[in-house]
């Protein structure tokens, strides 16, 4: 026996608000879990074990459409949101995937395919979106860096004017995907830190090509989610043409806002679908396990713990969908911002929780790697460093939303 773990959006209307399905995302919901049957434990066990990029599970949710739901259809998309995305990967990550459906998201449309559609050029749009949206096209963010990490102000990848091209030359660290991508958003500056009239400008976005003979990469060897590896990158005098540039030259900061915000948003539904698969494993061993003839399941100190994970894991959902819809409804970056880290922390935090539980429920069993919480343990520490760490988004809902100093 498992746990039915069924999907819920909320729609604001008006002065109301309507926490059912309609009749395309319920079946956007079902083929998801159609598809999970397919890419089960077993499929994310053997592709971490073998730290082998899952190109199988990429062109299968590329041709249910999954991947261009938040792109128009006149490129190649069904012109729906991140509402409908984020009901997709979620309901993919509880039936069994964990946190790899929506990390593999991200790769597959939201760096390349939002980075592109608010701000590429119409060419640039004609060009890769389709692409993006068929799972043709896997697409690497290169934004963290080893001096700058959370403050992407400090980046100093720079990118200098060599007549109708520039020259980029810079390092990027713990960037996913790379070898298995077909290009990469690069975020440097065009002008210097100390030459800008205001810290948040002299940042620019390029969409570049991949391979590049002036980008090379080393694998890092990490502690899970090894089914998109990471690299160190080192980018030397890498010359691409002014088209490569990525909405207007000099405001990178608020182009890539656009970016990160989603970003968390997809983290938090990582989050609620690690944590949802591990209560689902969890009171399936529960209900099963006999110990001096009663199964573990009917003792309170084994329900309690599961019950108020899972109750975490629905409240971090709604929040979760409160940002999709928000981000949907085209609020302000501000306004997405604020819902879509605490949703990021609530999701992470519930997620944690709930895997550690279900660890302890199996006992040894779930210290093994057959069981598969050992892998979702280790998926869940990914999501309390990035793309930001816990303390970071508690510092922004203090500054920016209790409205407390700035305390970093």
């Amino acid at each position: 026996m498992s746990c039915d773990i069924t999907p819920s959006v909320i729609f604001e209307k008006e002065n109301s608000m309507d926490f059912e399905l309609n009749e395309e995302q319920k079946m956007i919901v079902d083929t998801a879990g159609k598809i999970a049957k397919r890419f089960d434990p077993q499929f994310w066990l053997e592709k971490d074990a073998e730290h082998a990029f899952p190109h199988d599970f990429l062109a299968e949710v590329g041709r249910a459409g999954f991947l261009g739901l938040g792109i128009p259809e006149e490129y190649g998309g069904s012109g729906l949101g991140m509402t409908e995305a984020a009901l997709a990967f979620e309901t993919l990550g509880a039936k069994g995937g964990g946190a790899a459906p929506a990390l593999v998201y991200l790769l597959a449309s939201v760096f390349g395919g939002l980075s592109v559609l608010n701000h590429g050029s119409q060419e640039q749009k004609k060009q890769y979106l389709p692409r993006i949206a068929s799972g043709e096209l896997v697409v690497s963010l290169g934004l963290t860096e080893p001096d700058a990490g959370t403050n992407t102000l400090n980046t100093r990848t720079f990118a200098r004017k060599d007549g109708d091209h520039f020259v980029i030359n810079g390092n990027k660290m713990f960037i996913s995907g790379i070898e298995d991508a077909g290009a990469i958003v690069l975020v440097t500056r065009t002008t210097k830190k100390e030459d800008a009239p205001k810290k948040t400008l002299g940042l620019s976005l390029f969409f570049v090509d991949l391979p590049q003979d002036a980008i090379h990469f080393t694998s890092i060897p990490k502690h899970g989610g090894d089914y998109i590896p990471t690299y160190e990158l080192g980018i030397d005098d890498l010359r691409v043409p002014r088209s490569a540039l990525l909405g207007q030259e000099g405001m990178g900061w608020y182009h890539v806002l656009d970016t990160l915000n989603p970003e968390r948003i997809f983290t938090a539904v990582a989050g609620v679908g690690v944590g949802k698969a591990a209560i689902e494993k969890a009171v399936e061993y529960a209900n099963q396990r006999k110990v001096f003839n009663t199964v573990i399941g009917a003792h309170q100190g084994i329900q309690f713990p599961l019950a108020a994970a899972f109750t975490k894991l629905e409240c971090a959902w709604l929040a979760t969908l409160k940002a999709a819809v928000q981000y949907d409804q085209k609020a302000s970056q501000k306004k997405v911002g604020d819902i879509s880290n605490m949703a990021k922390y609530a999701a992470t935090e519930a997620a944690v929780e709930a895997v550690y539980h279900a660890m302890q429920t199996l006992g040894g069993y779930g210290y093994t790697k057959e069981y598969h919480i050992e892998r979702w343990w280790r998926e869940v520490q990914l999501l309390r460093l990035a793309p930001i760490t816990q303390q970071m988004t508690l510092n922004y809902t203090a500054e920016h939303i209790l409205g407390m100093p700035r305390s970093y």
